[in-house]
């Protein structure tokens, strides 16, 4: 059981940490001829085009104008500018989209049942496999209810390559947060359409590979997610389920590889269903709660999608201290996912460099999530710590405030093994995702941020001692406002 062998994701977690010296000693030059393509590409399958976004459509019967939406909302490509600039709806390291998502169905009313790949290029679906897979993704998930009872089901993948060619080995750290920020859109959107949606991590992660035809030393599984509901029984999966060798356009000239991240996947992966039973024993899954209240975002979801991106400069403006609450409250509502417990809600925690919210003194700040306070670490003008600290980057210390994601991974991969590491990323990834939502809801941006690890838990401690920093989103007043 290489998941309990915990030394696996410290050797990879220290091996892949920012620093000044580290950073200095990395410099290298991008070869733009050999950039990846943005897109996984099966050479000889017909697509099946997807109804062009619309107005939010009844969330039944689930077919493909519920897919259309979820799907665009979730990783479309949202805004095209001078013909050739392609941005997607969920934000993305380096903007590479290293993320691939893929449909299981039961027979639905247009699309017949089987396994499809989703292609934000043409906004088309291409079938795979023909067939229903759902009780095969159950067995892999030890049994996973809501499966069972899910028409569809999201399979998110990463492609190593796509995001290394710029990243290098840092690139599993990007799976989670690039996937997180997805599945935050994606999440949203299942509920503004009355579809309950929940996140699995707990799988197979052999089963899941084979159903998909993925090269594993390419492309990897990462998540499921069930979305809809259905009482109507599964049928049983063929017993046998042959191999793909489905041919795809090469993503660039050379693709270099960077074993520690296959590394950390392998030590990460589950194989067998009773290994994924016990892991998932280990956190009673988080099915359901309520909202905490957290104040509703001031216009359809699908409007703030339209308009995110990811901000490239801030102005020193202060946002209010309402502002700032609705964006912890949205961003720490509960997720519901098979590796969180009601008494652990959440494996990140927040801490914050306030530099301009009226009626909050400038300094740092640890946000209890519990009773919705912040709480003052220390006081004082920190905007050139802030931009030092997110590798020396101005926008964090420009921004009104940098939220800091760090969690204590002694406890988590004490609890989950390896395969705590790949919850803690994807969990940031999502909080992040809804901090995106969130400020672009209220008119403001956002930006997602890496950073030098040692020196922001040291910056927030004593408070954060023994912590590890995970991701980082700066948000505030745009220099170019949302439009």
């Amino acid at each position: 059981m290489r998941n309990q062998e915990i030394d696996q994701a410290w050797e990879y977690h220290n091996r892949t940490k920012h620093s000044y010296e580290s950073i200095r000693r990395g410099v290298r030059s991008l070869d733009w001829d050999n950039q990846p393509l943005p897109f996984k590409i099966y050479s000889n399958l017909p697509p099946i085009f997807l109804p062009p976004p619309a107005e939010r459509p009844d969330a039944e019967p689930l077919g493909l104008k519920q897919l259309a939406h979820l799907l665009h909302f979730s990783a479309g490509i949202t805004q095209r500018r001078r013909g050739e600039i392609l941005f997607r709806a969920a934000a993305c390291t380096g903007a590479l989209y290293e993320i691939e998502l893929y449909l299981v169905c039961g027979p639905l009313p247009d699309l017949p049942a089987g396994l499809y790949h989703f292609n934000p290029g043409d906004m088309g679906l291409r079938r795979l496999r023909e067939g229903d897979f759902r009780s095969l993704l159950a067995a892999a998930t030890a049994g996973e209810h809501s499966l069972v009872h899910a028409p569809v089901i999201v399979i998110s993948a990463g492609t190593y390559w796509r995001n290394a060619w710029k990243y290098q080995a840092r690139t599993y750290r990007h799976f989670g947060w690039d996937n997180g920020t997805i599945l935050a859109n994606l999440l949203e959107v299942a509920e503004a359409l009355g579809l309950p949606a929940s996140l699995v991590c707990g799988f197979v992660d052999a089963e899941i590979d084979h159903l998909l035809g993925l090269d594993t030393e390419r492309e990897v599984s990462l998540s499921l997610a069930s979305i809809g509901h259905t009482e109507s029984p599964v049928p049983p999966a063929p017993d046998e389920i042959p191999s793909l060798h489905l041919k795809t356009v090469p993503l660039s000239k050379l693709e270099v590889d960077y074993p520690a991240m296959q590394q950390m996947h392998a030590a990460s992966s589950l194989s067998t269903p009773e290994e994924v039973a016990a892991w998932r024993s280990s956190a009673e899954p988080l099915r359901s709660r309520d909202r905490q209240g957290a104040a509703p975002l001031p216009e359809p979801i699908e409007q703030v999608i339209q308009r995110r991106g990811s901000s490239r400069q801030f102005v020193r403006e202060p946002i209010s201290l309402a502002q700032l609450s609705t964006i912890l409250e949205y961003a720490t509502r509960p997720i519901p996912a098979d590796f969180l417990t009601p008494d652990d809600a959440r494996l990140n925690d927040l801490y914050l460099i306030v530099n301009a919210v009226e009626g909050l003194e400038p300094g740092a700040y640890f946000y209890r999530a519990a009773d919705r306070a912040l709480e003052p670490l220390k006081h004082g003008d920190f905007r050139s710590r802030a931009a030092y600290l997110a590798l020396e980057q101005d926008l964090a210390g420009d921004a009104a405030v940098a939220v800091f994601f760090l969690a204590d991974l002694n406890r988590w991969l004490g609890r989950l093994g390896n395969r705590g590491y790949r919850a803690v990323q994807l969990e940031a990834g999502i909080l992040g995702g809804r901090i995106y939502l969130a400020a672009y809801a209220q008119q403001l941006g956002a930006t997602g941020l890496t950073f030098y690890d040692d020196d922001v838990v040291q910056f927030f401690s004593p408070h954060a001692a023994g912590k590890s920093a995970v991701f980082l989103v700066a948000a505030g007043h745009p220099a170019r406002r949302p439009s």
